[in-house]
């Protein structure tokens, strides 16, 4: 692994190219936070991909195209003199050392829970009215549902035992249930979506992250329907002309690979 002495080499390497990006590349320099959000929230996603796909080489690549947008962002904050890439790191050490007084200051703590509650205490001690403001407004529904109930975990607000969320979740499929027979579309979506922030509580409780599960769960499926395509290919015959029954015994192949 490289000294820190070259680490910092390398990320000045990094600044410099992207002053002579920004000073002379005609798509760099038109470039601004607006245009270059989405692609940030698609680089993202490419490297929790990586991650899922336990690529560590392709999580370093992936890793450089972020760290590539945070350069970029810091870079037209200081044309317009409001914060430049020292600001953004100063600010975010400030925040760290005053979220962990257990190591920054004399708090005493037991566990990893005790950090997170503390870290909400301290949040709201910041001035933020509620604990669910640091959730961004634009996550995924499934995603967002997990780090609510992460966030009202930290200040005491949950379940104390496993075998009550699931109590609660068959519940919520039971109402759902309900709401199916008398067919009223609105609220089977109400009931729907209850069920599944309570599969979600439930994940938490087994320790499962429910996006990585469910990504798993995406691409189990896509690698044996493609091999089902493969199949339909080899034979000739469209997937639409073939029965469920022919199509169960390539599915069923699929899953032995």
């Amino acid at each position: 692994m490289n000294s820190r002495p070259l680490q910092l080499q390398a990320f000045e390497r990094l600044l410099n190219i992207m002053d002579d990006l920004r000073a002379q590349c005609p798509w760099d320099k038109k470039q601004t936070m607006q245009s270059l959000r989405h692609l940030t929230i698609e680089e993202t996603y490419e490297l929790g991909d990586a991650i899922l796909d336990n690529d560590l080489n392709e999580v370093k690549k992936e890793l450089g195209d972020l760290l590539l947008h945070i350069v970029f962002y810091a870079k037209i904050g200081s044309e317009t003199g409001d914060f430049d890439m020292a600001d953004v790191c100063h600010e975010i050490c400030e925040k760290l050392i005053h979220r962990h007084p257990h190591i920054y200051g004399d708090v005493k703590v037991e566990d990893e829970e005790e950090v997170k509650r503390n870290w909400e205490k301290l949040k709201l001690k910041e001035g933020k009215k509620s604990v669910l403001e640091g959730v961004p407004k634009s996550l995924p529904a499934l995603v967002k549902a997990s780090r609510i109930q992460d966030k009202v975990k930290g200040v005491g607000f949950d379940w104390e035992e496993p075998h009550q969320v699931w109590d609660k979740l068959q519940e919520e499929l039971g109402e759902l249930q309900e709401e199916v027979k008398s067919a009223n579309q609105d609220k089977i979506e109400g009931e729907f979506g209850d069920v599944l922030f309570s599969m979600i509580n439930y994940a938490r409780f087994l320790n499962v992250n429910p996006e990585d599960a469910l990504e798993r769960t995406n691409k189990k499926f896509i690698k044996r329907f493609q091999y089902l395509e493969s199949k339909s290919a080899e034979l000739g015959k469209p997937l639409s002309e073939m029965t469920l029954a022919e199509m169960d015994v390539y599915w069923n192949e699929a899953k032995k690979l």
